[in-house]
Order: C-alpha cells, then structure tokens, then sequence
C-alpha cells in the first residue's frame, strides 16, 4: 500500500512538474520570441487596415450612388477604428520600452518585453477577429433622394393656425384625407411644400415616406405615377394604366404610414386608377389635397378636413412687399407712401405682390407713380370669374414692366403655348416671328432666348414645368388668364385650348378675324374650318389637333400671305393644301407627327424658309425641291422612322444650314441617294444629330471634319433606339463589334469632346476606354454607359479623372472586376495619395446577372 500511495504521489508530482514546466515555457518565450509576437501583430494591423481601406471604397462608392450605408458595416468600421487608435499606441509605448535595455545598458528589459509579447499577441488576435468579421456582400441599399424643397417659406402669422391645425390633423388617426383650398394665387401649394419640408426634417418622423404630385386642370395619370414612384424608389416601366396601377397599389401598401399630397385638383380624381390604396385598403396612408374649390375636395374627394387659406391681412401684405422689393424705397418718405398705395392694390395675395414688387424693385419714383395710375385704371373686361380686378391689374403691371417689346412678346407666347410645346420649338417659333433681335446665328439666338426665359423666371411670371421633364415650361394659372386676355384685346388673338371653359364648335365671325394676328389652337372642339382665312394681319398660326377628321380646305391660306410661322401638328394630309405655296413670307414651318402624303415638293416654293421641321411625320424621302431652300437654317426630319431616301445634292444646296436633325430615321446613305460626304459641305453646320449605320462607310477624313459641331449626337452602329434627350448637348453612341483601337482617330477626339458617351458590344476588349484615356482625362464627360462587353474586366488603364461624371451604368459585362485595372493590385501596395475619380454627386447603376450591384 505504501508503494502504491508513494508511486501514486510520484504521478502527482510528475504532472505538476510537466505542467509548471510547460508554464514556464509559454511565459519565457514571451521573453524570447518577442519580436514573432510584434511581427505577427503589424502583419495583422496592416491586413485590418486594408481591409479598413476596401471597405471604406466601397462606401464612398455607395454613397456617390445615393445610397445609405447599413449598420453593421458603419458599427465594424467604427470598433476597427477605436481598435486600430488604440491598440496600436499602446504596442508602440510597449515597443520602445522593450527595447530599452537595463543594469546599465548590459541586460534587455525582461519585463518589458515579456509585456509587449502578450500585449501583442492579445491583439492580434482581437483584428483577427475584426478581419474574419468583414464579410459584406454590399455595404450600401437604395435609398431614395430627399426631395428638393424650397426653404423661402414665408411664414405669415394669420396662417400659422390653420398650418398646425393641417399638422394636428396628419397625426390624428381618424382623419385620413385633409383638403386645402384657397383661390389661385393665394399660396396653397406653397404651404404644404412647407408641410413637406417639415416632416422630412422632424426628428421623430410621423410618417415613413412623404411624396407629392401634381395633379393638374387635366391629371395626367402616368405622370402622376411616376412622381410618387420615384419618390418611392419604384420604377414603372409598364405600359398598360392598370398594370401600373396595380404595381404601384402594391408598393404603397408596403409603406407602414406614407402621406400622399396631391397638389391642384380641379375635380375628382380616381385613386384607384392612380393606384393609391386608402380608407380601409390600407390605414397607413394618408392624403393632403389642395383645390380651388371646397366643394371639389368635400364632395369630389370626401375629404375628412378641410382648411381654407386666406389672403393676407394688410401688415402681413405690406411686409412681404417690402421684402420682396427689397426695401428699395425706404430711404426716401414720398416713395415710400407710393409703394404702400401699390400694395394695397395687388388684393393681399402672395403671387400678385410678388410679381409687382419685383417688377417695381430698384426702380424711380415716376415709375411707381405711373404703376399706381395702372393699377387704380378700372378694368372692366374681366376674363374669369376665378380672377379679381386688383390682381388682373396687378399681374398685368408686371407684364408691363418688362423691359422690351419682345420680351413681353416672347411671354405672351410662351403663356398661350404653356405645357404644350418645348422650349426649342419656342426658339423656332420667336426666330419667324422676329422676337430675337441682333442674332447672327442659331446658337447665339438659342442663348439669347435662354437669358429672355430667365428673365421672365425672375420676375415670376415663368414656371419650371412641373414635371420631370425639363425642355418644357409653365405659367401660373392666374397669369396665364392676365396674358391670355392682354394678348386677346382687339381680337389680335384667337387662342382655344381644351382647357377653356367655353367649348367652341363654330368659327368666329369674319370680321373679328381681320385684325387677328396670332391664331393658336391646342385641341379645339371645332367642327369645322373655314373654307379661307380671312386674316391678312395673321403671322402665326398653330394648330394642334386630337380630331384625325380635321381637315384643311386647299384654299384655306390663300388670304394670309403674310405668315410667318406655321405648326400643324398631327394632322393627316392626302397632300398638302396647295395655298401653302403662296406662304412667300413664310419662316417657320412645322409638320411634326403627320401623315404628309408623298408630296412635298410644294415646299419647295417657299424660298424664305429658315426652320423646317418634319419630326416623326411618316415621310420616306426629302425630295430634290427641298434643296432650293437656300436661305434655311434648320432642318429636323428626326423620329421619321419611314425615312430612307435624301435626294442626292439637296444637303450641299443649304449652304446656310446651321442645324441638322436625323436622329432615329433609316436612312440609306450613298448613290443614288445623298452621301455622308455631302455633310462635310455644310460649312455653316454647328448642330447635327445623326445615325450612321456603318462608321467604315464614311469616307476618309469624315469624323475629322466633325471636330466643328458645338452640338451633336452621333449613332455609329446599327438598330439604335432611343434618340430625343436633350439633357446632353455633345452625345456619341458606338455600337462597334470590335475594338476602339479600330476606330477612326476622328471619332476618338469626339469622344474627348462628349458628354454622353455610350458604348455597345465591345468584342475582344478588356480595358473598355484604354485608347481613350491614355493621352487625356475625358474632362467633359457626364454620362458613361457601357453594356454587352463579354471579355471586358475594367474600364479604364490608370485613374485618370472623370471630374464631371454625373451617372454611370454598366450593364452586361460578366467580367468585370475593377473600374480602374490598377486597382487590381493588392489593396496593400495602395498608394499614398488617391485621386478622386468622379464629382461629388455621381449616379451609378451596375448590373450584373440581372441584378443592381456595386463595384
């Protein structure tokens, strides 16, 4: 037993001593092997930070899309870095300590190291840990843009009850629509933008999402839904109402609390055909409305509130004036007495004393004195009963106070034509007209009008449009009424639209016609046309027409040999009326989106022609008489998708042309038909959209010779679709089929001139713009879009600058691994000081295998 107990002990002791032994070990190693510790530890830090520095790229390129960046991946970069902070100054302290020696500088410092050893190894492991964590698919997700809201809201006191009444109401449960009306001008849409703003910037939000639309006299559905999908994030790329309707339902019914404003109803409107779940279809979903008329929003809408705003009162009046004057008449008494007359006359609505303090702002005592004469001038004419004699007089004052005839011209036309047309066919309407004096060329008149547009926005007379799409404009339904009845005085202008009240089904009477002299007609309800015009003062006339039965008498331009303008739009001709022949004076005609017949040589005939257009009309050929147009200067046959043939010697007879449009036409280039040659003739030419089928059709020199358009969008490739997008004004498209170093050296210096650059089939390429960026930085690009390259891997060869890039897309390009093919290299070797690549604001879509990804 005592062998046993004194062996078993034995064991005991051994595995003590092992133990102890193997303690001692790990400790003095410690002490050893400090440096392995401290190198293991700095491999670790250098692996953190670089994976630190991949993840921070991919954010900064999230952000630059839009989007926000997740929590976790903001709550790993914060904890690398306190870690990386932190760790990394105590192991230095360590560090220096350790290699400090002691007993006189004979021994090393046994302590000190054996510190650092474990302090060191401690941490290793804790950015072991942080490296194994990042592990992010994607470090951003879509976020919709806040929207952009003016902060100039004027905060009038007499309405600051009625504005919390509307917030109270937003956040009571048993109130689901909330209607304000108020008469035109008097500031409803300004109030809930101002509702809008504050929910967007309020810290504990009310409701998830907050979205508004216009609505309009005539809703346009579609783009009432667009502008709530947007503000959703949604895109509705379907054609059919109600499969859009019911997709957008959807999406809302997904949003817990959303608050819907639908601004400027002028009757019902259908939710359900817009889409918008409410009432018991889904509880969360609230809805702001603003109308003209109570019963509107009550009955129409069965509003659950409603709230009326008001004019002002005298001293909210008075101090907005002023304000919007400028105080420019403190200084002296006698004006000042003056002025408060004037403002007592614009009826205490924002819109009319606005318009008229600006008008009036910096400008002598006559002048508010003969403003004051105007506005006191009874004005008997009323054109609306929704318009009051003061503000009439007041908005009409502004429009007096332009500073020119033609400016004032150039408004008139631009309030009859509202909504309709785009701002370039205004340019070529004010050109036959003689609104823009002292223009040498298209481009200076094109600057000229912009500067006129501008003007008028200042003055607050002109709108942007409502809509998303910028080529257009709009007026303000209380000075579209003041315009159209000064343009109207002495029967100088017929203008019937389908907004009029007044529906007219038959011509008016002749003699009311001979002083007319502007003539324009937006969906009439007409029944017929008379068989002539009896209008020898007439210089424009505009017909725009939903009626295919609306035809034109062969004599019906017979007595108006004085035009200057014609646009007939959507119309369906047999062939043409022959008294357009006679039109000698004419300037500006425009056939756009009709059936022509085959025979246009009668415009041949009209020998002072500047602007032609013919956009997306059904013609198949450009005859020969077109060329003796010698005095034109724009010529847009764009969107004729049935045009193939151009009369050979018909381009190089315009010697004067300066604009050119033949986007999205078919048309056969070369003998017996016109040659792309024959564009190289056009001295004059600063302007010239165009599809070339085949770029190694073009004879020698061809793109070189381009190098002089200020303007242009070029299609090299066949089956281009889209063309019209006049966001850009320097666009090339190269669907290629091969490599750019194939291309001719003319079309790589348009490339450095382009805006919009989008490139299509790239075969055999794997750095996209290599022989693009090479020599130069693409300085004045904005949009880059490459799609179906299989074998391309980057974009570009070095991290040359796109410092004006706006939106990038990549799509189709399976291979894709880097933007730029240096960054292919370890994320260690990074250099020391990065370039920016882009702008601060960038839109990026990539996809890859059908889906939105980041690079």
């Amino acid at each position: 037993m005592e062998a046993i107990g004194t062996g078993a002990a034995a064991n005991v002791s051994s595995e003590t001593a092992k133990g102890i032994f193997h303690q001692v070990k790990r400790h003095i190693r410690y002490v050893i092997f400090y440096q392995k510790f401290v190198d293991k530890f700095e491999q670790k830090h250098r692996t953190l930070i670089a994976k630190r520095t991949s993840v921070q790229q991919d954010v900064d390129v999230a952000e630059r899309n839009g989007e926000k960046i997740k929590a976790d991946v903001l709550d790993w970069r914060h904890r690398v870095d306190e870690a990386i902070t932190e760790k990394e100054k105590k192991v230095k302290e360590l560090e220096v300590k350790a290699t400090t020696k002691c007993f006189f500088g004979l021994c090393p410092n046994i302590k000190s190291r054996y510190q650092l050893s474990r302090k060191a190894e401690k941490d290793a492991s804790t950015f072991d840990e942080l490296i194994k964590e990042c592990q992010f698919e994607r470090v951003g997700y879509p976020d919709v843009a806040e929207p952009i809201i003016h902060t100039d809201f004027e905060a009038f006191k007499s309405r600051e009850e009625v504005f919390n009444d509307i917030m109270e109401s937003l956040k009571d449960a048993t109130t689901s629509m909330i209607g304000v009306y108020g008469m035109a001008g008097v500031g409803k849409t300004w109030l809930v933008k101002e509702v809008e703003r504050q929910l967007h910037e309020v810290e504990v939000k009310l409701f998830d999402s907050v979205v508004r639309a216009p609505v309009s006299q005539i809703p346009d559905i579609k783009e009432i839904q667009d502008q709530i999908a947007y503000s959703l994030g949604l895109k509705l790329e379907e054609n059919s109402p109600d499969v859009r309707a019911r997709k957008l339902y959807g999406r809302l019914r997904k949003e817990k609390n959303v608050l819907i404003i639908l601004d400027d109803l002028w009757k019902k409107l259908d939710l359900e055909e817009v889409g918008i779940p409410f009432g018991s279809q889904h509880k969360g979903c609230k809805i702001l409305l603003t109308s003209r008329n109570q019963n509107v929003l009550s009955n129409g809408m069965d509003a659950t509130k409603t709230f009326a705003i008001v004019d002002l009162d005298d001293e909210e009046a008075w101090e907005f004036f002023k304000k919007m004057a400028r105080d420019s008449f403190e200084s002296d008494e006698e004006l000042r007495s003056t002025a408060i007359k004037v403002a007592k006359k614009c009826a205490r609505l924002p819109l009319a004393l606005a318009t008229v303090a600006r008008a009036l702002r910096n400008k002598s005592l006559f002048v508010w004195r003969d403003a004051l004469q105007q506005l006191q001038r009874p004005y008997l004419e009323k054109s609306s009963s929704e318009i009051s004699a003061e503000v009439h007089s007041a908005i009409e004052l502004s429009i007096n106070h332009l500073s020119s005839e033609n400016l004032k011209q150039i408004f008139l036309l631009c309030s009859l034509l509202r909504r309709v047309v785009r701002i370039e066919d205004l340019l070529r309407y004010a050109l036959g007209l003689g609104l823009i004096k002292g223009a040498n060329s298209m481009k200076a008149a094109r600057d000229r009008l912009l500067k006129m547009l501008s003007t008028l926005k200042e003055s607050c007379l002109l709108l942007d449009s409502k809509s998303s799409n910028k080529e257009y404009f709009d007026v303000h339904d209380l000075t579209y009424i003041v315009a159209k009845s000064i343009a109207s005085k002495d029967n100088q202008v017929l203008a019937l639209t389908e907004e009029d009240e007044d529906i007219v089904t038959d011509w008016p009477n002749g003699e009311s016609m001979k002083e007319c002299n502007k003539i324009i007609l937006q969906h009439p309800s007409i029944n017929r046309l008379p068989d002539q015009l009896n209008c020898p003062q007439l210089f424009l006339f505009f017909l725009f027409s939903k009626d295919l039965s609306l035809t034109l008498p062969d004599n019906f331009f017979k007595e108006a040999k004085n035009l200057k303008v014609l646009d007939l739009t959507r119309m369906h001709f047999s062939s043409l009326p022959s008294s357009i022949g006679l039109l000698t004076s004419l300037s500006t005609l425009c056939l756009d989106q009709c059936n022509l017949g085959d025979n246009l040589t009668i415009i041949g005939a009209l020998k002072n022609l500047n602007v032609l257009s013919l956009l997306q009309s059904d013609i198949k050929i450009v005859p020969k008489e077109i060329g003796q147009l010698l005095k034109l200067k724009l010529l847009d046959v764009s969107g004729c998708t049935k045009l193939k043939t151009i009369s050979a010697d018909v381009l190089p007879s315009l010697s004067k042309l300066e604009e050119l449009y033949m986007g999205g036409t078919s048309i056969q280039w070369g003998q017996p038909n016109a040659s792309l040659a024959e564009l190289n003739t056009l001295s004059q030419l600063s302007t010239l959209e165009v599809q070339i089928p085949d770029a190694k059709a073009a004879p020698e020199d061809f793109f070189q010779k381009l190098q002089k358009l200020e303007r242009y969008k070029i299609c090299i490739g066949k089956e281009w679709g889209r063309f019209r997008n006049y966001q850009y004004s320097r666009t090339l498209r190269l669907r290629l089929n091969t490599s750019i170093d194939d291309l001719d050296h003319g079309i790589k210096k348009l490339v450095k001139r382009t805006q919009d650059l989008e490139l299509d089939e790239l075969k055999g390429v794997k750095i996209a713009l290599k022989e693009l960026t090479d020599e130069e930085r693409l300085s004045h690009l904005q949009n880059l879009h490459i799609q179906n390259g299989l074998d391309i891997e980057s974009i570009i060869n070095d991290r040359n600058e796109f410092p004006r890039l706006q939106s990038l897309i990549l799509q189709g390009l399976p291979q894709l691994v880097s933007f730029c093919s240096q960054d292919k290299i370890d994320a260690t070797s990074l250099p020391q000081r990065e370039l920016p690549l882009f702008g601060e604001k960038l839109h990026m879509e990539i996809y890859k295998a059908g889906e939105s990804t980041n690079l």
